[in-house]
């Protein structure tokens, strides 16, 4: 498994709380890692030996900024590039959001990705439009990461995961839950890139993790995932969130908004069961409220 890259979700933590987010991202998020924890991953990248490309992410990676940029510093002293997501909330002007960059500018950001749909707010978002201006003088590599609903009642680039299998699923024409038998959207079986959080959880897909690594040595949870006896992801390679509902027999509706809403309506039901793999709260939207912010 010739894992290529690794995402670290520094923070949970986000200026917003938006309806798409698949990890419940918002305002009263507090998890977030500590420097000793993105070292340790950042020195189980290497002992890998696969990974070249480090993402730091979140919620919103630009909240726990000294972390970002120490962050950055110690993957570039360990030959890795690395890239960072972020709803540029700190681009106020372009001369500021050039003081926010130019730091990582500095180390040699590979990927700049900023988030700009109707989900973060009235298009254009003047913030995203003032960061790629001063990325561009800048001369960062960039692009602009943007989901929405299908025109034909399809769940589109959306994935009805996370806050969105509660919030957008009934805005989706519904499909027979039987024909959800694959998942479209992630290679379990064989990886690319996995998810790091603060709680240690390796995911697979926002949720569903191959397993924990609390102190950060996550090639040991990589070495030791076999898929095929995983009890999560052995039904879904079978037969996809479909065969996870018939494995488990569990109680189902008729239809569902797409394959990603099924699985995740799946797994809420088994995360009593599979705690280590089914984990954290945060991405079922445990602690923040009966309005889920």
């Amino acid at each position: 498994m010739p894992l290529d890259s690794l995402h670290l979700l520094l923070t949970y933590r986000c200026t917003r709380a938006c309806d798409h987010c698949f990890v419940w991202g918002s305002p009263r998020a507090t998890v977030t890692m500590s420097f000793g924890q993105v070292r340790a991953v950042l020195d189980a990248a290497v002992r890998l030996g696969t990974v070249t490309d480090m993402y730091f992410e979140g919620g919103e990676s630009f909240l726990v900024y000294p972390l970002l940029v120490a962050g950055a510093r110690e993957a570039v002293a360990r030959g890795l590039r690395f890239g960072v997501v972020s709803n540029a909330y700190w681009a106020t002007s372009e001369q500021d959001a050039e003081l926010w960059l130019e730091p990582l500018a500095a180390l040699g950001i590979a990927d700049l990705s900023l988030s700009e749909d109707a989900f973060h707010g009235d298009l254009p978002i003047p913030e995203v439009q003032h960061a790629i201006a001063a990325a561009t003088r800048l001369g960062l590599p960039q692009g602009v990461l943007r989901v929405g609903l299908g025109p034909d009642c399809t769940a589109g680039s959306v994935r009805l995961r996370g806050r969105a299998a509660h919030r957008l699923a009934n805005r989706v024409r519904p499909q027979p839950w039987e024909c959800f038998a694959a998942c479209p959207y992630e290679d379990l079986a064989d990886p690319s890139r996995v998810h790091v959080d603060a709680a240690g959880y390796v995911h697979l897909c926002q949720g569903l993790a191959m397993g924990q690594a609390p102190a950060g040595d996550i090639d040991g949870v990589v070495a030791s995932y076999r898929p095929r006896e995983h009890p999560i992801v052995a039904p879904l390679l079978a037969g996809g969130p479909a065969a996870l509902v018939r494995e488990y027999a569990l109680a189902h509706e008729a239809s569902y908004g797409d394959a990603c809403h099924l699985c995740y309506w799946a797994r809420e039901q088994l995360r009593r069961r599979f705690p280590e793999l089914l984990g954290p709260g945060q991405m079922y939207g445990e602690g923040l409220g009966s309005d889920g912010q």
